[in-house]
């Protein structure tokens, strides 16, 4: 899957939450300064040649909706990261955080939680 620019991020960020939306709508919920409605429509059929948007006609107006979802694009981005960056391992990407000091106690003991309970999912249906 194509990785997005942050300006296509921004933009796919809206349509996820918005569902489906025109440019004006975007617009209208980008952060300030708000970049001009001709960027954003650029944007947004730049993403749609892409193939990660659609829209419906209205005359010369387009509502413009995600044909990618959220998940199935943070999937991929972070199967890219991990492999670009951590060797394809969890336990690499993990292990960098701990060490950094970016966890806390708690999150760890969070994440130990979350393992156990997901190894032992894993065991049953084994």
């Amino acid at each position: 899957m194509t990785e997005l620019t942050k300006a296509e991020e921004q933009i796919m960020q809206q349509l996820w939450s918005l569902k489906n939306a025109f440019v004006k709508d975007i617009v209208d919920q980008l952060p300030q300064p708000k970049p001009a409605y001709n960027t954003v429509s650029t944007i947004v059929r730049i993403l749609e040649k892409k193939g990660f948007v659609a829209h419906d006609a209205f005359g010369k107006s387009h509502r413009y909706y995600p044909l990618v979802s959220k998940k199935t694009y943070t999937r991929g981005f972070m199967k890219g990261f991990l492999n670009n960056y951590f060797s394809n391992s969890f336990k690499n990407l993990v292990s960098f955080f701990a060490k950094d000091k970016s966890l806390s106690i708690a999150e760890m003991e969070e994440l130990k939680n979350m393992l156990e309970v997901e190894i032992e999912r894993q065991k049953n249906n084994a």
